[in-house]
């Protein structure tokens, strides 16, 4: 008996050395490796937007502090074995504490109101999102519920649960108002609830649903019954359907994010050489952000586009592969809903660069300047990391 405990002690690396080096060896590189690549590319670019004006330095110590934050929260966040049944009832907690920060933000006083949308509380000298924190926490309540012994896909009752889950934080989000991160939370919530098995018979229902919600929504905001849209979210929509409305006002951004992407031709200008950017016909306000890849497309060409590309594509590729490794259902829905949060903001974001989606707003992942988004993203990788360390059941 006691030769049996000691052979399993043995079996544990006792030193911290030892640990740190079985904890490294257990990671996914081919995700850890992205992950540094992505965040170096953004850290480079958000410097060479500001360097026109002066500002490069001070953007770029911001982006590696909120990087730090992030990293701590991916190692940590890699650690546990979210198998385990007490990690489930932390999921629903976290989604709980999101939907009070949704409700917090909404406060007059508490809320901070920037451009006419309130999404963001006041702590100390920094400024936190909690849409953004909302998506990590209805992916872990999704799949908590998705695992759940008594979830049943193939009964109406099991998706129509899945569906108030999300609605609720994606209601709030809509009234700050957010539509861009409210949008996420659909494809979000259809790909795991897919995952989760979902007959195709559900999905044509709710296929058919969506379709008359956005009848019905469309109808509604032409005719002006109860409009939801704000006056800019319109113009927006309006400048998407007819890309010349308005070149000077409201689709001056996209214009000007479009021409950045078509003038960096086959090679690109070089890094800080952009004229959209450094000449400021690419406001800075968005540059570093929501337009950070008509940045990149100028300065480094077709080729820098198609690596940063690429580079997404082998993101989801390491996060979807965990997934199909995985034995366990709450990583595997953890996962799904990882592919679909990067995916959705990755596609939104370049599309609005090129044209081909309308402007929302969504940051382009560990890329785009921004905390809470940056800590967020990270946070979920560390989960992906930490299911793919404990893969397989003991």
């Amino acid at each position: 008996m006691i030769r049996t405990e000691t052979h399993r002690r043995g079996d544990t690396p006792e030193s911290l050395p030892e640990r740190l080096l079985a904890f490294a060896a257990s990671l996914d590189k081919l995700q850890l490796g992205v992950v540094l690549f992505l965040s170096g590319v953004g850290l480079v670019f958000i410097y060479s937007t500001g360097i026109q004006a002066g500002d490069g330095a001070y953007f770029f110590r911001r982006q590696l502090l909120w990087l730090a934050v992030g990293a701590a929260a991916y190692f940590g966040c890699a650690v546990p074995d979210l198998s385990r049944r007490r990690y489930r009832v932390i999921a629903a907690i976290v989604y709980m504490v999101t939907l009070v920060m949704l409700v917090l933000v909404l406060i007059p006083g508490i809320g901070i109101r920037v451009y006419g949308a309130t999404r963001w509380i006041g702590a100390g000298p920094l400024r936190i999102q909690p849409s953004e924190f909302a998506k990590i926490g209805l992916i872990l309540a999704l799949s908590s519920l998705f695992s759940s012994m008594l979830f049943r896909v193939d009964r109406l009752g099991g998706p129509l649960a899945g569906a108030v889950v999300m609605l609720i934080p994606a209601a709030l989000i809509v009234v700050e108002p957010d539509l861009g991160s409210a949008i996420v939370c659909v494809p979000v919530f259809l790909a795991m609830l897919f995952c989760a098995g979902l007959k195709w018979r559900f999905i044509l229902i709710g296929v058919l649903a969506a379709a008359l919600l956005a009848s019905a929504a469309v109808l509604n905001e032409t005719m002006r019954i109860s409009p939801l849209l704000s006056n800019y979210q319109r113009a927006r929509i309006r400048t998407f359907l007819n890309p010349e409305y308005d070149r000077s006002g409201a689709g001056y951004n996209a214009y000007q994010a479009k021409l950045a992407v078509g003038s960096g031709g086959v090679t690109g200008k070089g890094i800080g050489e952009g004229t959209q950017n450094t000449l400021g016909f690419l406001p800075q306000t968005v540059a570093n952000n929501d337009f950070i890849f008509s940045v990149i497309a100028e300065e480094t060409g077709f080729f820098g586009a198609l690596a940063l590309i690429c580079a997404y594509i082998l993101l989801l590729y390491s996060i979807l592969r965990t997934a199909f490794l995985t034995e366990d259902a709450f990583g595997r829905s953890l996962c799904v809903g990882a592919a679909a949060m990067f995916f959705t903001h990755m596609f939104i974001n370049i599309g609005m660069s090129v044209g081909v989606m309308p402007i929302t707003g969504l940051s382009l992942p560990l890329v785009s300047r921004g905390g809470s988004f940056t800590v967020v993203s990270l946070a979920l990788l560390g989960m992906v990391q930490a299911v793919h360390r404990h893969r397989q059941s003991e």
